[in-house]
């Protein structure tokens, strides 16, 4: 009898080791990709990098032909210097009418003390004061030329402004720091607005993404420190990672994750933070202990 209780205990101390050795949560690892396409038409003229270097952020990687966008660049400018010589000429016009003007208001004057003191006829003052209201028109009327000009000066300027953006859209630059993950275009291919060159993901810092029953939830918290474990050769490897999400409401666990008959249960997922040394991919399975 003795020996059939100490054999009971055993298998029960062997089930409670086992159910220690459970993980409190299984997932993937994951990380923010980012797909980088086109934002020009043309033919790529480089693209230098290869699958799995590492980037940095505002790094030039590309360019697409700018040709055409130059030629069309310098036209806009020989028309704005055309455009601009017929400006030059408005306004020595203009500085020739206020100079004859200026002379003409000197006489007014002189003509105006004279004829105050008898010295000059009415008509003389009426000829002189219509000189000075003449030369005004000519001035008024050849100021109103300078505005369609500068209309037109200005809606050159905007063309070529849009054209320097084509082209410095046309350089295509790496926006964030990353590894690249897929090349999906080339040297000499032609490529069109939107269309993918290449992904790219920060894989400094994975997101193990797991799932956890409703009784779990009143032992976790974000910002909760936890252990991650990936498989090994020889035993599980351990990494520190930290609880950055809990999800608000729950949801079946993924077919990928649980067994046939643990698809129906409601779950709740959590992401955990886990700086990477290399090791970790995208897709990696894991286990997540609550310590």
């Amino acid at each position: 009898m003795k020996q059939v209780f100490a054999f009971l205990a055993l298998i029960n101390l062997v089930a409670c080791s086992k159910s220690s050795d459970k993980a409190d949560g299984y997932g993937n690892f994951e990380a923010t990709e980012v797909t980088i396409s086109a934002e020009a038409n043309g033919k790529i003229e480089y693209l230098n990098l290869e699958e799995g270097a590492i980037l940095a952020p505002n790094t030039p990687v590309g360019l697409i032909d700018t040709t055409q966008l130059y030629l069309s660049k310098q036209q806009l400018i020989a028309s704005k210097k055309t455009i601009a010589s017929k400006s030059q000429n408005v306004l020595s016009q203009t500085a020739v009418l206020k100079e004859q003007l200026k002379t003409t208001l000197i006489d007014q004057k002189r003509i105006q003390n004279m004829f105050a003191e008898n010295a000059a006829t009415k008509r003389q003052v009426d000829e002189i004061n219509g000189k000075v209201n003449v030369l005004n028109e000519q001035i008024k009327s050849v100021k109103t030329q300078e505005a369609p000009i500068n209309n037109e000066v200005n809606s050159i300027d905007v063309q070529i402004e849009k054209i320097n953006d084509q082209i410095n859209k046309s350089k295509i630059i790496n926006p964030i720091k990353g590894t690249v993950l897929s090349k999906y275009s080339d040297t000499n291919e032609i490529t069109s607005f939107g269309k993918p060159l290449y992904k790219i993901a920060n894989l400094d810092a994975m997101t193990l993404r797991v799932y956890i029953s409703e009784k779990q939830l009143n032992q976790i918290k974000i910002g909760q420190k936890v252990t991650v474990k990936i498989d090994s050769q020889e035993e599980m490897k351990s990494y520190p990672g930290t609880i950055a999400w809990i999800a608000s409401s729950a949801e079946f666990t993924p077919k990928i994750i649980q067994t046939k008959e643990e698809r129906a249960n409601l779950v709740y997922a959590v992401k955990v933070t886990v700086k990477n040394d290399g090791s970790l991919k995208i897709g990696m399975p894991a286990e997540m202990w609550i310590q």
